[in-house]
């Protein structure tokens, strides 16, 4: 596994985010909050992480669903992947909703998501005239549910 530098600030009381286990590929973000928070059914919530980061350019940071908060509790993230630009410099945010008929009691300190770092490719388009330009695949223009599988 590759490693790569990344600057953090930790305006947060909690520690730095760090991987759980040899094999993990995310680190967990932390609710930063004062006091707990209901968070209702349906509802948006912008949880700040109290971090900040530089990320080299060629690099993303994805915010990413924690699945045990998912399948236990319905917590989701709005966007279902949130990603972070090398270039923002802002907070780090997660965006999350309840997607079953119960609240959560979100508490500070808490465990949110994760965060996993990938390197990017940026694609150099080359235009074409028509679609009968692009060359044949033998999935061709088949969509949603093609092979069979609903």
């Amino acid at each position: 596994m590759k490693t790569r530098h990344i600057k953090i600030f930790n305006a947060s009381e909690y520690s730095l985010p760090e991987y759980q286990t040899i094999g993990s590929v995310g680190v967990d973000l932390k609710a930063n909050i004062a006091e707990s928070i209901l968070l209702q059914p349906r509802q948006v919530y912008q949880i700040p992480t109290g971090l900040f980061l530089e990320i080299p350019v060629g690099i993303e940071a994805q915010v990413r669903a924690r699945s045990g908060l998912a399948l236990k509790h319905g917590l989701s993230l709005v966007n279902g992947i949130g990603t972070i630009d090398s270039d923002f410099r802002g907070e780090i945010k997660v965006i999350m909703i309840v997607l079953i008929d119960k609240t959560y009691e979100l508490k500070p300190g808490e465990r949110i998501a994760q965060m996993v770092f990938s390197e990017v490719i940026k694609a150099d388009f080359s235009e074409v005239t028509s679609v009968e330009a692009l060359e044949t695949s033998d999935r061709g223009s088949g969509g949603f549910g093609h092979s069979g599988k609903e």
